[in-house]
């Protein structure tokens, strides 16, 4: 197998210390890794393999050393202004924010739903949103059996998901200090709120999931609807999702469809108090689902209760296993 130059840009920051701790677990084959980051945290020293990399500064000439493949962890502006000059320089990028995922000429993919998208990618493979993506693994093997007609989704978000920002919200409001991140305090609340309003009502997150869905399922005109909240909780998104489809379906078919998925780990036994939730997603790369039950008001219709690591599958795990895609 062949083993790439790889960097991370952003590396200091919560995603791109998971991508360094994931490429190590996971034994990616790396010829070298370099990190980059903003000019402060430039010469820190990160954990790697049993020794430490040194952060360098990001710049223009930072692609300059034959890169292979570069994941990005960094805010859309960054992404904007870099990623298309390290394509120049001859490197492939795999970006995390959100400033690709709807380009047509971009490829958005879930290894585990879509890979074959990656063939059309021009330099640039957008990494999904952190909801968008737990949503298609669990949404993709239904379709592929019943054909879906319509999706509704409420996300209960945790502050990892805004990053050390909202970490740190949740634990200083926790003690009785003024929210500093979010509009109102984490603690002991939940925030219907992320991401900036747009006139129709809806916010960009919301926004955002419903068009990335539709991306990644090559379903344009797929009926789809969502509500995202922001909980006091550190890690782990969690959804409900209601899925209408064309086809009847027995349960027990629902159930062998998701166990067969890759990317899947179904925990679904009310009767011990047996389903998905943050605390047991935690650390984890694959999608839980649990809480599997027919929507008894709507015809061919599904609540399912879904669960992922958001910093790990929603985000860094997902970049690295697109990484191994191309490997």
């Amino acid at each position: 197998m062949k083993k790439l130059t790889c960097a991370i840009v952003g590396a200091s920051g919560m995603v791109g210390k998971t991508l360094i701790k994931i490429l190590e677990e996971r034994n990616t084959p790396l010829a070298a890794l370099h990190l980059f980051a903003s000019p402060q945290d430039a010469g820190i020293q990160l954990p790697f393999r049993g020794g430490t990399l040194t952060v360098e500064e990001l710049t223009p000439s930072s692609f300059d050393r034959g890169i292979d493949v570069a994941l990005f962890a960094v805010s859309n502006e960054i992404s904007q202004q870099y990623a298309p000059l390290a394509v120049e320089k001859g490197c492939k990028v795999i970006d995390n924010s959100s400033a690709w995922r709807l380009d047509p000429a971009v490829p958005l993919v879930v290894p585990e739903v879509n890979s074959g998208d990656l063939a059309a990618h021009q330099g640039i493979i957008a990494n999904p949103n952190c909801c968008a993506c737990p949503t298609v693994v669990a949404l993709k093997p239904l379709h592929d059996a019943y054909q879906l007609k319509r999706v509704v989704i409420s996300t209960y978000q945790s502050v990892s998901g805004a990053g050390v920002g909202g970490w740190d919200d949740l634990t200083n409001t926790l003690q009785g200090a003024p929210p500093q991140h979010f509009p109102y305090p984490i603690a002991h609340n939940l925030i219907p709120h992320i991401d900036v309003f747009d006139e129709n009502g809806y916010t960009g997150e919301e926004t955002k999931l419903m068009a990335e869905v539709r991306k990644m399922l090559h379903l344009p005109e797929l009926a789809i609807t969502a509500t995202t909240v922001r909980v006091p909780v550190y890690s782990g998104h969690s959804l409900s999702i209601n899925a209408t489809f064309a086809k009847q379906f027995e349960l027990h078919e629902i159930w062998n469809h998701l166990q067969d998925a890759p990317g899947i780990t179904l925990a679904d036994n009310p009767a011990v108090c047996e389903y998905p939730m943050p605390i047991t997603a935690a650390g984890t790369d694959t999608v839980h689902i649990g809480r599997i039950r027919r929507d008894f008001s709507c015809e061919n219709s599904l609540n399912l209760w879904v669960v992922a690591d958001n910093i790990r599958k929603g985000a860094a795990t997902n970049a690295v296993q697109i990484l191994e895609e191309l490997l």
